[in-house]
């Protein structure tokens, strides 16, 4: 990692550093719901660093989903019920969130990695039941994850969890 690979944002409650390392991204959760109309949904755990009163460090973890329609061809941005990555920030510090994901985030090696991963993993899932489709379809999603630009984020919609 070099010092390019890091995004700060200032917020109210100090500065939110975020580091492009592998331990910092998880994914919390994929699904595809068959709901109409159906979606595939990614809830994606993003650590960072905040620094308070310019000497303080406390680490956090927070959360957001990544949602495609069934066709993977519109994505919606997702709050989370708890522990979301948009909240307690005011709307400059939201769309400066909404742009760490679009400008930072996609492009970073660690969610690359962490996508590649579990793509990989749902490959070697060998089902022969009815799952199978619904496992192709989340590999296709995740692929497709791995080719969204920040033109795509920055022109999603940003939704509160129901």
């Amino acid at each position: 990692m070099n010092v390019l690979d890091a995004k700060m944002i200032n917020t109210q409650y100090g500065i939110e550093t975020y580091l492009d390392l592998l331990e910092n991204v998880e994914v919390k959760d994929i699904q595809y719901v068959t709901e109409t109309p159906s979606f595939y949904e990614i809830t994606m755990g993003v650590e960072y660093f905040r620094l308070r009163n310019e000497n303080y460090y406390n680490s956090e973890k927070r959360y957001f989903k990544m949602r495609m329609n069934a066709d993977l061809n519109a994505i919606t941005i997702i709050e989370t019920k708890r522990e979301s990555l948009f909240a307690v920030k005011n709307e400059f510090e939201r769309s400066a969130t909404k742009e760490l994901i679009g400008e930072w985030l996609i492009k970073s090696s660690a969610f690359r990695k962490v996508l590649n991963d579990l793509i990989e993993d749902k490959k070697m899932e060998n089902v022969k039941t009815e799952e199978e489709e619904n496992i192709i379809g989340t590999i296709r999603f995740l692929e497709k994850l791995l080719e969204i630009t920040t033109e795509d984020i920055l022109s999603a919609r940003v939704e509160r969890s129901h």
